[in-house]
């Protein structure tokens, strides 16, 4: 009984951690500025980082400057970043035409030869069509992960305007009303 109750007590504390870690580490537009307002000064500046795209070319995150950016930290074997893909294509779709893109970066350890296959062979269903990934993978390292300040869940997306400066850091899940209305903000 007692090593239940510890159990229990540790599942507790862990879960508590990880709400905490995820509430101090959300990154949110400072000052009296509306989520997503561009220019905000108080926001912190993107990194720049380069990465190999699917090609094997070096791909500088400074070659989409003027772009609304949402980085999209993933991984193949992620259930949740597979069930958030379909929102992805979808808000690319709609809102690339106005200077947006995602960028998907994946964290899988075997790199290219696990992710090619995957984003050439999967399919996700956007409103009943099958529907290929619609915006640019790369490969991501350790080190442009700890240029975001490291991560604790997979997926972990980031939304930068178009000025370079980080409006909202997300771990799960996205939401689809409150980041649309964030892009929408900064087109």
């Amino acid at each position: 009984m007692k090593k239940v109750l510890l159990l229990l007590f540790a599942v507790a504390v862990l879960i508590g951690a990880v709400l905490w870690a995820d509430r101090v580490t959300r990154i949110k537009a400072g000052g009296n500025a509306r989520l997503g307002a561009a220019g905000d000064s108080n926001a912190p500046m993107a990194p720049d980082f380069t990465v190999k795209d699917l090609d094997d070319k070096d791909v500088s995150f400074s070659q989409f400057k003027g772009k609304v950016v949402l980085v999209n930290f993933w991984a193949t074997w992620c259930e949740p970043c597979r069930d958030e893909i379909p929102l992805l294509i979808q808000f690319q779709r709609k809102y690339g035409p106005r200077g947006f893109t995602i960028l998907g970066l994946s964290v899988d350890e075997e790199g290219k030869k696990v992710v090619q296959p995957y984003v050439d062979k999967e399919r996700f269903d956007v409103n009943g069509t099958p529907t290929a990934m619609n915006y640019p993978i790369f490969i991501s390292t350790d080190a442009v992960v700890d240029k975001f300040g490291g991560l604790i869940g997979y997926p972990t997306s980031i939304l930068i305007s178009r000025d370079g400066r980080i409006v909202k850091k997300i771990t799960g899940i996205i939401s689809e009303r409150e980041v649309s209305k964030a892009i929408e903000g900064l087109l």
